[in-house]
């Protein structure tokens, strides 16, 4: 009986899961490998951290993904390098072997050296960061309830770093808190000191996005009071004051860094595989260069082509069709057939700033407004894996719609033990 081949999927984020259940009963024994047992869902992430949806509802446990595998074994380890000769990974729970080794496992917060900014400001890239700010947000809130007056402006300053989507969408959740939760949480205090800054170093916000859709969604964050400066770049903080360049500074309690990302790292990998941002050089078919049987997909991949002379966008889509495309490829293997080289099909790309406010950009033509509000909803309702946490989702989004409240701002903080 001839043994079946292994590969090891390293991340199961966007990529890693779409590669894994691509090739879940097929003829490769699968190991998918994560730090965490859950896929989280990104794009939402936003919306935990200001107390909209519940992380349960962006997050599913991955052996209820795979329940009914037959080839797909799940590891829940922290990766601690390769040996690229022998074809072992290193993981904090065992040593596998592999056949193939595909890097799923995408990039983290990229502080560009900055280690105030690491310290003290708050990233958004995990389940257990949104956690961590929605507390912080929601502690401000109760702290501006019994703060002098004199001090209430530097604790009610929020800013926001990185006029991406992240940015932009935090930006206008917590404009829109501001205006419709406060007043009613807090009848007894007046927010209207808040101030949500948004610091964008290119010219625009949405920068890669059309014209008319960088213009509307800064229309749309200043409509809703959102301070909007591009052009603009952080240079320091120090836990009470933003330093930008130029000599201007804000003082703020809350600084929420969304500024970029750079790959994560793994030992044992040859220099010539990585070129800037941490990413490794692959080839048309995610073959990760100078190394045999290793591939990348997703946001750690840099990848050429014709089209894109400077690597594909680091965004949900580019991670999905490169697994596709490579679950084709080992698919075809098995059947000792020709690969196909990558191809990106861009879809569009889109933000939401607030209710009824958003942009979205097709291949042919873009939209704003209410219709691309609805658009965006659908879409991500559509890209949410089970049914149970669509439903939960929609019936949130369709209570806030009507309310313009959530009922989910608790603030619960990790639990100390008493030593004796």
């Amino acid at each position: 009986m001839e043994t079946k081949k292994r590969i090891i999927i390293v991340g199961a984020g966007f990529g890693g899961l779409t590669l894994a259940e691509d090739l879940e009963n097929t003829g490769y024994e699968i190991y998918l490998i994560d730090k965490n047992n859950y896929h989280q869902f990104q794009p939402l992430m936003y919306q935990v951290a200001t107390a909209r949806l519940e992380p349960s509802s962006i997050s599913f446990p991955l052996r209820k993904v795979f329940q009914g595998s037959k080839n797909v074994k799940i590891r829940i380890a922290e990766v601690l390098g390769v040996d690229t000769q022998n074809k072992i990974l290193k993981t904090s729970i065992d040593d596998f072997s592999y056949d193939y080794l595909v890097f799923a496992f995408g990039c983290k917060t990229n502080y560009f050296g900055n280690k105030n900014l690491e310290k003290l400001a708050f990233p958004m890239k995990s389940v257990p960061e949104a956690i961590q700010l929605r507390n912080r947000i929601l502690q401000t809130f109760e702290e501006a309830v019994s703060t002098k007056d004199e001090d209430l402006q530097y604790l009610l300053n929020f800013v926001i770093v990185g006029g991406g989507p992240t940015g932009v969408e935090l930006a206008g959740a917590l404009a829109e808190m501001k205006k419709n939760v406060l007043p009613k949480d807090y009848p007894d205090k007046d927010f209207s000191k808040l101030t949500v800054y948004l610091l964008e170093g290119s010219p625009n916000v949405l920068n890669p996005m059309s014209e008319d859709s960088r213009k509307m969604s800064r229309k749309y964050l200043e409509d809703l009071g959102v301070v909007v400066k591009t052009s603009t770049i952080v240079e320091n903080y120090d836990g009470h004051t933003v330093h930008l360049k130029g000599g201007e500074a804000i003082d703020a309690k809350n600084v929420i860094w969304a500024a970029g990302v750079v790959g994560n790292t793994i030992e044992g990998m040859p220099e010539e595989s990585i070129t800037r941002g941490s990413r490794f050089i692959t080839n048309r078919f995610n073959e990760v260069q100078g190394v045999e049987g290793i591939f990348a997909i997703g946001d750690i991949a840099y990848m050429t082509t014709p089209k894109y002379l400077n690597g594909h966008p680091q965004v949900a889509s580019v991670a999905n069709e490169h697994a596709k495309n490579l679950a084709k490829n080992f698919k075809l293997q098995l059947k000792n057939k020709p690969r196909k080289e990558f191809e990106y099909h861009d879809k569009g790309s889109m933000a939401t700033i607030g209710k009824r406010k958003a942009v979205v950009d097709l291949p042919s033509f873009s939209f704003q407004g209410r219709f691309a509000w609805f658009t965006w909803m659908f879409v991500h309702l559509m890209l949410i894996l089970s049914v149970r946490n669509k439903l939960s989702i929609f019936i949130t989004w369709a209570y806030s719609y009507f309310s313009n409240d959530s009922t989910l701002r608790v603030l619960i903080k990790p639990a100390k033990k008493v030593k004796n």
